[in-house]
């Protein structure tokens, strides 16, 4: 009735776990949980809002997190039981269940011994990610359009809560630009294996001649830094500029100059925001983005400054990491990893676990070389 492996994947399934269970530490998260608690029930909490803040999400990411792991230790109880009656019962419809709990079981172990990668030093932060469209005129600013919803569709997939900033909408199909946050546990380190430049091949459907057409899209991913507040702009070193938020085709979509751009004149940093309701909100969210960018350029220079000293500089930023064919073949393929998918429409739709796993298991990799 049930497979003759099945006690041997279980054994196997609960063998990983307790690995995972070791790496995470769960106990001490216990621990920092009880210790944020105590802090969030302060009554003076929001009289620093940063803190609270920073007080709040560790609280809500640390829940998150253990609840998922012991969750899963739960599932893996209730299988064995489910094995059990099945069994006794000679049960086809029970053991048609069990095999699907344990197929889905082992997806789900996979997917948390893949976050164990996830020890960098900004991994289990929020994240802030840009997509810029690249050379192929229409068909680039319709490809960052696509990858824009590939990447929500992914976010709602997981229940990680999104909000998109910014949206630059091109003249004539999709976008320039557009700017979201991905307010999740461990959201940087996950979705930064992403970054880099993605390339679309088809036969475009802006031209009349039935050519391929090749177009580029770049995709920046920064962590979200609560510390970033503390890094001072001088107002002297901004200029900011307003206008009015609009839609598709430059079409207004609320009536007043709320949108925002900050240039840091410095470095040429540019951020724009125009997706809060107000100018002040748009503003402050602007200027949390600028001063992360501002942390990690500073950070950057000093790690390059320390890699010139030892005499090995490399440069990886801009590589392009994966190619989407939509013509003849029909093929995803990642250039780093090697990890395709038959289905782009698919992955378009948010079906993005695999790239980004096998992404999370490469660059530990690149690392331990």
């Amino acid at each position: 009735m049930l497979d003759l492996d099945f006690s041997a994947r279980i054994r196997a399934l609960r063998s990983t776990y307790a690995d995972i269970a070791a790496v995470l530490d769960l106990p001490k998260l216990d621990r920092e949980i009880v210790e944020l608690e105590e802090q969030a029930a302060a009554p003076d909490l929001w009289d620093d809002p940063a803190a609270a803040q920073k007080v709040t999400s560790g609280l809500s990411h640390r829940q998150a997190r253990v609840k998922r792991v012991r969750s899963v230790e739960q599932r893996l109880d209730d299988l064995e039981v489910l094995i059990e009656l099945a069994e006794e019962a000679d049960d086809a419809d029970s053991a048609e269940e069990a095999t699907a709990e344990l197929v889905a079981l082992e997806k789900v172990i996979q997917d948390l011994e893949v976050q164990t990668m996830l020890s960098g030093e900004y991994d289990e932060r929020a994240a802030v990610v840009t997509i810029r469209s690249g050379a192929g005129g229409d068909d680039a600013t319709d490809f960052a359009e696509m990858l824009l919803r590939m990447y929500l569709r992914w976010a709602e997939q997981h229940d990680y809560p999104t909000k998109v900033l910014d949206t630059s909408y091109a003249e004539g199909a999709g976008i320039k630009s557009a700017t979201f946050e991905i307010d999740a546990p461990y959201a940087f380190g996950t979705i930064s294996v992403e970054a880099g430049t993605h390339r679309l091949a088809r036969i475009s459907p802006f031209g009349s001649a039935d050519k391929r057409q090749t177009s580029f899209a770049g995709v920046e991913v920064i962590p979200l830094l609560e510390e970033a507040t503390e890094v001072e702009v001088p107002e002297s070193d901004i200029r900011v500029d307003v206008y009015r938020s609009s839609g598709p085709g430059g079409q207004s979509v609320n009536t007043t100059d709320s949108a925002v751009r900050i240039t840091h004149i410095p470095s040429g940093i540019v951020v724009s925001m125009q997706n809060e309701k107000s100018q002040i909100q748009n503003r402050a969210a602007a200027m949390r983005v600028l001063q992360t960018r501002l942390l990690l350029l500073q950070r950057e220079q000093e790690a390059a400054k320390k890699k010139e000293l030892a005499g090995s500089i490399t440069a990886s930023w801009g590589d392009q990491i994966r190619s989407y064919f939509l013509y003849g073949q029909q093929l995803v393929k990642d250039l780093r990893t090697g990890h395709e998918a038959s289905q782009p429409e698919a992955v378009f739709n948010g079906d993005l676990d695999g790239f980004i796993a096998a992404g999370i298991r490469w660059r530990s990799l690149s690392k331990n070389d």
